[in-house]
């Protein structure tokens, strides 16, 4: 991967505090007939997470239906880590590459959205022009914002995300027994030792754990919707590394080692070594039973006081070459047949961001026929969504855990 070796510091931060430059070429989806024929035989490079089958499988059906209806071809590039394509894009804006671009669409949300509009790495808005955006749910704010931060248009929602706790009932004993709140769940891991887990960071999943944890901790959580203050880092955070120190020693293999993502910890539950674990999908569980990952007794929890909840996005950075084929790509996945195939734990259960009152009657009805599985919790019983910090404060958090604990 490229690095910006040889610029000194005030000519890369020139080039990275510099807006994308004005393209006339950029397409307007407010036209949205002279994108389709801007689209027809480009191709989209597509970074997004590759760790999961049933979301390979899923985009990769998405590409089979841009390619027949609009004559476009979608690449799936599979990431490990978003901040990999964040940081191609930086190299390629470095080297002066404005066109042309290696990343067409990328799967985003969090501190790696924010990292990239600022250093205007982004194209500009053109989510709420798109002609799927009519069936967005735009009374819920986290599609708009992402990390207190406004989307400005320059990211299209593409799936809701509450994080859900599982426990496998037949092992561990009964979803009433289970914790209750971050400071229950560390009194159930000192009383079962190695049974519970989460990944490194700057794993998604873990960094979501963490933020989970420093959100209930903290003594003032307000604090973590402005800007984290170097000056007062220490004293906000002491709790969450209080929290951590404390459940180390209760850790599978006594935190000397740690899950690298999801299906890691999926998979330690379903060989017994784990006895809770976490997502951000209320309908994973399902998903995994129905795909015989996970055993049918396994069920999903909550924290009644709350979990952290997002949207996540996709969106085009400033250099694509591919920008209308990328704005057909994400006009899609807001499709309601797409958003529907989504929600369906049979292959994947990824929430929809789209307002039932706002679809025609067969795809609301079809939404309400969903099977989302003997695992799903009903949406009444999700319980109260956490938002997230600002997106400076995990920067920071991600930097302090790897220097306490990445050993």
């Amino acid at each position: 991967m490229m690095k910006a070796w040889g610029l000194g510091i005030a000519a890369l931060t020139a080039i990275l505090s510099a807006g994308p430059p004005a393209s006339a070429a950029d397409p307007d989806p407010s036209d949205w007939p002279a994108v389709l024929d801007a689209a027809e035989g480009q191709s989209v490079y597509f970074n997004a997470w590759g760790g999961s089958q049933n979301i390979n499988d899923y985009i990769r059906w998405v590409a089979d239906e841009v390619k027949d209806r609009f004559g476009v071809t979608l690449n799936h590039v599979k990431l490990d880590d978003t901040a990999n394509a964040v940081a191609a894009v930086v190299a390629e804006k470095t080297a002066g590459k404005d066109d042309g671009g290696s990343v067409d669409l990328v799967w985003i949300n969090g501190e790696n959205f924010v990292s990239m509009q600022e250093k205007g790495l982004l194209a500009k808005g053109f989510a709420t022009k798109l002609p799927n955006w009519r069936y967005v749910d735009t009374a819920n704010p986290s599609v708009t914002t992402d990390s207190t931060v406004s989307t400005n248009g320059q990211e299209s929602p593409w799936g809701g995300a509450k994080m859900v706790f599982f426990v496998d009932t037949a092992r561990s004993g009964p979803v009433a027994d289970m914790p209750t709140d971050t400071d229950s769940l560390l009194k159930w891991a000192k009383a079962n030792p190695g049974q519970f887990s989460y990944p490194a960071l700057p794993d998604f999943i873990g960094s979501s754990f963490l933020k989970q944890v420093l959100i209930e901790q903290a003594d003032d959580p307000s604090v973590l919707a402005k800007p984290v203050d170097e000056a007062t880092f220490a004293a906000v955070t002491a709790p969450l590394w209080a929290w951590l120190d404390a459940l180390r020693p209760a850790l599978w293999r006594g935190g000397r080692d740690y899950p690298q993502n999801y299906p890691a910890m999926k998979q330690l539950l379903a060989d017994g070594e784990l006895g809770i674990i976490f997502a951000f999908n209320p309908a994973e569980a399902s998903a995994a039973i129905a795909a015989g990952e996970l055993p049918d007794t396994v069920r999903s929890f909550v924290f009644p006081g709350g979990t952290l909840g997002n949207t996540h996005f996709v969106a085009i950075p400033y250099n694509s070459g591919s920008k209308a084929a990328a704005m057909v790509v994400a006009d899609f996945l807001l499709s309601p047949e797409a958003q529907l195939r989504k929600e369906d734990p049979k292959y994947w259960g990824d929430p929809t961001v789209l307002a039932m009152d706002k679809l025609p009657v067969e795809d609301r009805d079809a939404f309400a026929n969903l099977d989302r599985g003997v695992a799903t919790l009903a949406p009444a019983d999700l319980g109260p969504v956490l938002p997230e910090p600002d997106a400076s404060w995990m920067t920071r958090i991600e930097a302090e855990w790897k220097r306490r604990y990445g050993s």
